[in-house]
């Protein structure tokens, strides 16, 4: 099967099987590691974690060069678009305006990794308080 013809068959997938969602009350940490196995078995998870550089000037590649890149282009595109299919209106709406597959990923991650983090501090913050008054009652 050609590279072509194994993301037109991603594409076809992802229209035709339920997809893991991503939203509010989704844990995070869940859906990426679906999304890492899925977009694994499409071989196109390497473009999304490690993206891709475009190069300055095309004159000077030769035609296997240009044949990689359009692939490698085409595999993120399609990863980008299964993200798309995957998350909320929300989510939809941070990542609608990134251009590749890694940024739309990476602020998703950051979105969702940054909401676990402030809510740890906020826990850890509620406790110290929480400990104080219990403190102030036992005086």
């Amino acid at each position: 099967m050609s590279e072509l013809e194994s993301l037109i068959e991603m594409a076809s997938l992802a229209n035709s099987m339920p997809l893991p969602k991503l939203s509010k009350g989704v844990s995070y940490d869940n859906w990426s590691l679906q999304m890492k196995a899925l977009l694994g078995s499409q071989e196109v998870w390497e473009v999304v974690k490690n993206g891709h550089q475009e190069p300055e000037d095309v004159g000077e590649m030769t035609i296997a060069q240009i044949a990689t890149l359009k692939a490698t282009r085409a595999k993120d595109k399609t990863a980008l678009y299964v993200l798309y299919r995957t998350v909320d209106e929300s989510d939809f709406e941070k990542i609608a305006n990134a251009m590749s597959s890694k940024e739309a990923w990476d602020i998703l991650e950051k979105a969702y990794k940054g909401d676990n983090r402030v809510k740890q501090v906020r826990l850890q913050t509620l406790r110290g308080e929480l400990e104080r008054m219990r403190m102030k009652e036992e005086r």
